[in-house]
This record gives C-alpha cells, sequence and structure tokens, in this order.
C-alpha cells in the first residue's frame, strides 16, 4: 500500500473542523517525536488513535498509544501541492485486531 502523502506535500489543515474516523490529521505525537500527519482511526478513551499509512515507515498507536484531544491540532482538508486535490478518507477497513 502506498502512503497517502509523500515528503514535500503541501496541505491545507483546518484547526477548527470536527475529527472523525478516517480523517487524516496533524497530531503532537508523545514522547521526543515531532508533530506528524496520521490517519484518525477510532476515539480511545480521551483521545484518537492514531495510524500510518504506510505499514513499513513511521510510529503510530501501536507504539505510543491514544494521541489526547488536546494534542490533534487540525484535519486536513486537501493536497494543494505538488497534486491537488482532496485525500481519500480512509486506507483501510478501521482498526487493526
Amino acid at each position: 500500500m502506498r502512503p497517502t502523502l509523500e515528503p514535500g506535500d503541501l496541505l491545507l489543515v483546518s484547526g477548527r473542523s470536527p475529527v472523525r474516523p478516517g480523517s487524516l490529521v496533524v497530531a503532537r505525537l508523545p514522547g521526543d517525536r515531532p508533530v506528524g500527519v496520521k490517519r484518525a482511526t477510532h476515539r480511545a478513551g480521551a483521545g484518537w488513535w492514531v495510524e500510518r499509512d504506510s505499514p513499513v515507515e513511521g510510529v503510530d498507536s501501536w507504539t505510543f498509544g491514544a494521541v489526547a484531544d488536546g494534542d490533534v491540532l487540525g484535519v486536513v482538508l486537501a493536497r494543494l501541492w505538488p497534486r491537488p486535490g482532496r485525500l481519500p478518507r480512509s486506507r483501510h477497513g478501521g482498526p487493526r485486531p
């Protein structure tokens, strides 16, 4: 499976749009990790379970657990450059067992 985003993609992000399962979100990741773009798959307590679209790169909630609501900074609405357009809502059917 190819990742939804490539390095250098310019994104349109809304800090006001509601997070829904399948949304791409910009989030502060726990620990010393940088801000990242992840797929919100489902609510998990007071936060969101987030996963990467590429199974071979990066980290996600399977490594660090759910991301608190306050650490979800925005929802990705579209890619502006280099391939403008709306992004797919979901890369898979939901959380892994």
